[in-house]
């Protein structure tokens, strides 16, 4: 991609409004570009486009004209969720036209160094961790990204002497071609979006172009657990900074001593277990005791070791990392304590989109546990969550397009109490259901938890909408 300026009175078609596409078309209009933005929905769906119709920018709703995309068209900015077999997207690659996502913008603006988090599951508690630990260590972060805000609109606001902290997706960053960060993290790999990306193979090189760009005077930080991790990292030219929860590491953050197994045991002694630094000279510093961690599960310490290598590669001081820690509660809608009901605990995981999520939030909490899931089928048995449905469930209310398969999953399992939710007029009503059959299951002493192992599309506009009434169903029980 060309330096921005270069764009001055040249065609530039942003695909998608939402905020990204807001902050995409503002920003090459305001350096004398011919902007058009394009979005399949309907203009009073688009409440974003009076604003920019009153800046003077074209904005063309209802559906992607014949001609958006044109020989003189110098460049496509698209929305990350929009398909790569969008009419306009392939006009633009049989035309010849670059089509980058509104992350590759931001990266020619920020005048901080960036910090680019990535990975299956983990990005949002890890990111939102890494800039509650940079603040804490006086580094002037900046978060924004597939977390909420814009980055090209934050790259225009983060200071000079700052950190600019991306949590990123494989759509983000597959439209990327120089994007280079400082410090790149690859949490984990694990099978999902494939109805997006196709294939593993593309899902997985997504991933990897967080790396591609970087040089040795770079740090990429990466699993060591994960073998898709240590396959890509062998090809990284950046320095390398792994952490691990199961094994000691020449140089990098680690649990001493390790975990015998990724997966947690049923009487493990978390007090034994220090988070510890190894620099590049084998020098040695304790952090923090995991039992200390202000966030719950194995999952959340790996998070907190990719936060703790992200800071002290961007130079923080350990010993001002230890309070953050333990005061850092985690994120909405992750693994998030809701309150005690009739005895019953519940927790509101709606952020777990994939299997892998469910399971290490299922493998976090203590039995006897009842779980809700379901949502959007993209295709996968679910077959990979049957062991925890066999060892750690005591039943299961299953909501969504995905219910009877994952319904299926927990016969195999042998679990009993299996309720499936058939869906009602209004999805709000569907879910309030599945939370009244799992209160019912559940006595004193037990916990319900929402964890989807789906996205939330075929119900919700998003995960949050989809926690937020499982919150208040579980509140007005």
């Amino acid at each position: 991609m060309m330096r921005l300026t270069s764009y001055r009175g040249r065609r530039v078609v942003v695909l998608g409004l939402a905020r990204s596409g807001v902050a995409a078309a503002k920003l090459f209009h305001g350096v004398g570009a011919d902007v058009i933005v394009n979005d399949k929905k309907e203009r009073e769906q688009c409440p974003e486009a009076d604003e920019l119709t009153a800046l003077g920018i074209s904005v063309v709703c209802g559906g992607h004209p014949e001609g958006l995309v044109t020989v003189e068209t110098a460049l496509l900015v698209k929305n990350p969720g929009i398909p790569y077999s969008a009419d306009p997207v392939v006009a633009a690659e049989r035309l010849g036209v670059e089509v980058v996502s509104e992350v590759e913008v931001a990266g020619q603006l920020s005048p901080a160094p960036l910090i680019g988090i990535t990975g299956s599951n983990g990005k949002t508690t890890t990111t939102t961790l890494t800039g509650v630990l940079l603040e804490a260590a006086g580094l002037k972060p900046l978060v924004a990204g597939n977390i909420g805000r814009p980055l090209s609109e934050a790259a225009q606001e983060v200071a000079e002497d700052g950190w600019l902290v991306a949590e990123l997706s494989s759509f983000q960053l597959k439209g990327t071609s120089d994007f280079r960060p400082r410090i790149a993290c690859l949490l984990n790999v694990s099978e999902t979006h494939l109805d997006y990306h196709g294939t593993m193979e593309d899902y997985v090189g997504s991933k990897a172009k967080l790396f591609e760009n970087q040089t040795p005077d770079d740090v990429a930080i990466y699993n060591e657990d994960d073998e898709t991790c240590r396959f890509l990292a062998a090809k990284f030219k950046a320095r390398r900074m792994p952490f691990s929860l199961t094994r000691t590491l020449s140089q990098g953050v680690m649990v001493d001593p390790p975990y015998p197994d990724v997966r947690p045991g049923e009487d493990e002694i978390e007090a034994e277990r220090w988070i510890v630094h190894r620099d590049e000279d084998r020098l040695e510093q304790r952090i923090i005791r995991v039992d200390e961690l202000g966030i719950p599960g194995r999952h959340n310490t790996a998070n907190a070791l990719a936060a703790i290598a992200i800071a002290l590669a961007a130079g923080a001081e350990p010993r001002k990392l230890v309070e953050p820690l333990r005061d850092f509660r985690g994120v909405e809608h992750r693994l998030e304590y809701v309150g005690t009901f009739g005895g019953v605990k519940y927790y509101n995981d709606s952020k777990a989109t994939n299997p892998m999520a469910t399971t290490m939030s299922i493998l976090s909490l203590p039995s006897p546990l009842i779980l809700i899931a379901g949502g959007l089928d993209r295709g996968s048995d679910y077959m990979e969550l049957l062991p925890v449905f066999r060892d750690r469930l005591k039943g299961l209310a299953a909501i969504g397009q995905t219910r009877e398969k994952i319904g299926r999953v927990a016969a195999l399992s042998g679990l009993t109490s299996v309720k499936i939710v058939e869906p009602v007029d209004n999805a709000e009503l569907t879910l309030r259901r599945a939370v009244e059959e799992a209160a019912a299951m559940a006595v004193p002493g037990d916990t319900v938890l929402l964890s989807p192992a789906c996205a939330s599309w075929d119900m919700f506009p998003s995960y949050e909408v989809r926690g937020r009434i499982f919150k208040q169903s579980a509140h007005t029980l």
